[in-house]
């Protein structure tokens, strides 16, 4: 008579086995459809491209080249990338709890003036790192506050916080204009409105032995605590249960617009930790400049990562060396610098789409009765 006694152990492993393959095919649609999407842009562009009379081969060679292909690209690519990392993070943390964020360029912006502002009445007896202190701490609470106040409007007014921030982004610009134009303008340049500069010696420096500034460190490790935070937190539990069911987060007595406020008020602070180190860093004052774009293009890192602090850093990385090429595209392949946007529009159209795909496709779905 045959033994039998193993049938349950292997029954046991057949079962783990089965669930763990299920889970890889329900996971794994997470990278193959932003890598199909990738796919489907970059063909749309292809076909952008020919209809121009231009080879989409040699545009991907000069991308290849501008943004990757030497020390120097690399650098040029790093510098784009770091505004983008901060930026990004101001539309994924508040994603969590299911906000749509894209106003992140107003804090930037408002970050940036802040930190410039403060500046001023320092400049002439405050160390460096004192100065660069405050100027840090006054660009994060300026974002902080714009945003939270968005988080603040959507729950306690029901104001949807993707129009108000959007709207909240052009005010931002106004306040701007308003104090580089008058009050705080600096009256030595006629040229461009700007605020008094803070002084070289007051500059963040390059990390040794390159031409990149402290700035990317800041987004990486930020990155890195954020991701601890939202996913190995209480905090980041609660704000998850918040994203996937308000109203079963509400039953369970979780507080739910305290954590919309400080979500949005974490993301307000990233964004203008962005715009104090393009004034730290970058320009040295605050002016127009500072209206760069990277608050919205921080929209298209956010969604092709997932909304996951850690994959931003890669993304913003991929989409930085695409925007340092624009120059060498416009001087080789006689399209305007403007051209990298286009690329990545489509980008962020074929993504959004791709979102409906999420969980309908057969294929991913685990073929077990597993939950």
């Amino acid at each position: 008579m045959a033994d039998t006694t193993e049938t349950p152990g292997i029954a046991v492993q057949t079962d783990l086995i089965g669930n763990t393959l299920d889970n890889i095919r329900r996971s794994s649609e997470y990278i193959v459809i932003p890598l199909l999407a990738l796919i489907v842009a970059g063909a749309l562009f292809s076909v952008f491209l020919l209809a121009l009379g231009k080879s989409p081969a040699d545009f991907v060679a000069l991308v290849w080249r501008g943004g990757f292909g030497t020390s120097f690209s690399w650098q040029n690519t790093l510098v784009r990338a770091t505004p983008l990392i901060f930026t990004a993070l101001c539309v994924a943390i508040p994603a969590r709890l299911g906000l749509v964020i894209i106003g992140g360029e107003g804090a930037l912006v408002l970050g940036g003036l802040a930190a410039a502002s403060i500046a001023i009445p320092m400049v002439d007896w405050a160390p460096a790192s004192l100065l660069l202190g405050v100027m840090a701490i006054a660009g994060c609470l300026a974002g902080a506050l714009w945003i939270g106040c968005v988080g603040a409007l959507r729950y306690y007014r029901g104001v949807n916080e993707t129009i108000s921030s959007l709207l909240m982004f052009y005010i931002a610009v106004s306040i701007l204009n308003f104090f580089v134009e008058g009050f705080l303008r600096d009256p030595s340049d006629p040229n461009k409105p700007s605020t008094k500069p803070i002084g070289a010696e007051n500059m963040v420096g390059a990390i040794p032995g390159t031409d990149l500034h402290w700035g990317l460190p800041a987004g990486v490790a930020l990155c890195a605590v954020l991701y601890l935070l939202m996913n190995r937190t209480t905090f980041g539990f609660a704000a998850r249960v918040a994203g996937g069911n308000l109203r079963a987060a509400q039953a369970q007595g979780l507080p739910v617009g305290r954590l919309m406020v400080i979500s949005c008020a974490i993301a307000g602070a990233c964004a203008g930790l962005a715009g104090f180190f393009e004034v730290a860093a970058i320009h040295g004052k605050a002016n127009a400049s500072l209206i760069a774009g990277y608050g919205f293009t921080g929209i298209l890192v956010s969604f092709l990562a997932r909304h996951n602090p850690l994959v931003i850093i890669p993304v913003a990385i991929f989409l930085g060396g695409i925007a340092a090429s624009g120059g060498l595209i416009q001087r080789r392949m006689d399209l305007p610098d403007a051209t990298v946007m286009v690329l990545q529009g489509l980008l962020f159209l074929v993504i959004l789409v791709s979102e409906t795909f999420y969980g309908s496709l057969p294929f991913f779905r685990p073929k077990r009765g597993t939950s």
